[in-house]
């Protein structure tokens, strides 16, 4: 009984979380230069029309990070075996893990437009939420460039989440993996970026692993 009330309250919770604030205190983060942003996108050529490699030659070389988030729904028969290391393929955990960090690094052969970056670290960590049966995957991604790493994180978030899938589709073909969104990104001209909705879970979840 306990463990359903835990479940409801927890599903009410993301609900509540999915309105329109995280958007507006995106909009007021950038209100000084929201309206120039807007007036084109970065990765059409104005002429054609055709999609282009924004140039970022011109671009300060500063830190960059950036850190994503996606949650994938397993089902209590597979958050079991997973939680047991009972997986026929191996541990879930690990090698998810190691997937994410691969993908990181190889963003820019997976996303047509993103500038292939020397990363400095890529930290992905995947833990275990008993009460939604859930892996939540956290990917943190580093370097010093002129251009940011949020697809990176994305991107290293995205590969985690799809080597569960992949990891356990034997067993439950009905994964679901959701809420796939960039947490925080620091660093270049537009600065820094939180996602009010996410830091205080994430915050305290980073805590209790120090």
């Amino acid at each position: 009984m306990a463990l359903i009330l835990k479940r409801f309250l927890t599903t009410y919770s993301r609900l509540l979380y999915c309105d329109s604030s995280a958007s507006d205190n995106y909009y007021s983060m950038y209100k000084d230069t929201y309206t120039e942003h807007a007036k084109k996108l970065s990765h059409v050529d104005e002429k054609s029309g055709k999609a282009k490699m924004v140039d970022v030659g011109n671009k300060d070389i500063t830190e960059r990070t950036a850190k994503a988030k996606a949650s994938v729904f397993v089902g209590h028969e597979v958050f079991e075996l997973i939680k047991s290391n009972l997986v026929q393929k191996g541990n879930v955990i690990s090698v998810a893990e190691i997937a994410g960090i691969m993908g990181a690094k190889k963003t820019s052969d997976l996303i047509p437009m993103c500038h292939p970056l020397a990363l400095t670290k890529v930290k992905v960590q995947c833990s275990l939420d008993e009460y939604e049966s859930k892996v939540e995957v956290i990917c943190e991604v580093k370097c010093i460039s002129r251009t940011g790493v949020e697809m990176e994180a994305l991107t290293g978030a995205s590969i985690a989440a799809l080597t569960i899938y992949d990891m356990c589709k034997a067993v439950n073909k009905a994964i679901n993996i959701s809420d796939l969104h960039l947490i925080e990104k620091t660093g270049g001209k537009s600065g820094p970026y939180l996602n009010t909705a996410s830091s205080t879970t994430i915050q305290s979840c980073d805590k209790s692993k120090e």
